[in-house]
């Protein structure tokens, strides 16, 4: 049940939702997965017929499970409402192997500290093969719109 209002509460949508489902998630920690459709809008220019997700697409996938849906969880429906909105505050990633055209990642995200509205977390992205794609800390905040 949780894991659907966390799903049911993000911000996005397609095409720029990159969260298919979650898989794990505690006061600690939070695991979920997403495929990368093969006729996905940013393989068409990235690269000329030898297309790979861009670093950026990876980062905000990371963001997206890593970060915003840990803290949805957290906030347990708090703070969440339509003026609410999530801002990314910085990123430190590290890229190690690249991401193809139909592969499926899991990111796995550990919470370094939530306080103040402020979530950081230790966050990593795998393949299929459960080798490290990505690595890194994503850190940002909930603000209520004007």
């Amino acid at each position: 049940m949780k894991h659907n209002y966390i799903l049911n509460s993000l911000p996005y949508s397609e095409p720029f939702l990159f969260v298919d489902e979650i898989l794990f998630v505690s006061e600690d920690a939070m695991k979920g997965a997403y495929t990368f459709e093969p006729d996905a809008y940013f393989y068409k220019g990235h690269f000329k017929g030898n297309p790979i997700t861009p670093g950026v697409i990876l980062t905000e996938c990371m963001a997206q499970i890593g970060l915003v849906c840990f803290g949805i969880y957290l906030l347990n429906g708090e703070t969440i409402s339509e003026k609410s909105t999530f801002a990314l505050s910085s990123t430190e990633i590290d890229f190690y192997l690249p991401v193809y055209p139909g592969e499926k990642v899991f990111v796995v995200s550990e919470k370094i500290y939530f306080r103040f509205q402020k979530l950081k977390c230790k966050v990593k992205m795998l393949n299929a093969k459960e080798e490290v794609v990505a690595k890194g800390t994503i850190s940002g905040m909930i603000f209520k719109r004007e």
